[in-house]
């Protein structure tokens, strides 16, 4: 059998403050329609300059540990230098380089390959844009 590509965009809604959104129902929605108990691959890629995503432990105070460590590394002052308009997002333009805007992760028998308490999330401590887009695709 050959491999298929599939791919779809999900718009997802993170409001005005830094947060991280949880993707992993999206995710596992996504492929329960596309994989047909095959195995690969689920490429998640958000097409902002401003946004990241994360495999991470949600609900038990991981979640505000990577919000609060993003404040500390990416103070939100005047150090950043922005040339789309001041100097207040200049430090969201830096977090894709320390949340990387993608991940690849395992497809097991049509399923997430997630390890126990992992999620998928995505990361923003942009507060002007409320809306993101993610791409999720999967080979298999």
């Amino acid at each position: 059998m050959t491999g298929t590509f599939t791919t779809r965009i999900v718009d997802v809604t993170t409001g005005s403050a830094e947060t991280m959104h949880d993707l992993t129902n999206a995710c596992t929605a996504f492929l329960r329609e596309v994989a047909h108990g095959r195995d690969g691959l689920l490429n998640v890629f958000t097409p902002h300059a401003t946004s990241g995503l994360a495999v991470i432990e949600t609900g038990a105070g991981s979640d505000n540990d990577l919000l609060a460590a993003l404040r500390e590394v990416l103070p939100a002052d005047d150090r950043w230098r922005d040339r789309h308009g001041g100097s207040g997002p200049g430090r969201d333009h830096m977090l894709p380089a320390l949340v990387p805007p993608h991940a690849t992760l395992p497809v097991i028998g049509g399923g997430l390959g997630l390890g126990t308490s992992q999620a998928v999330v995505v990361v923003t401590t942009d507060q002007g844009g409320p809306d993101r887009q993610v791409r999720l695709s999967f080979l298999g």
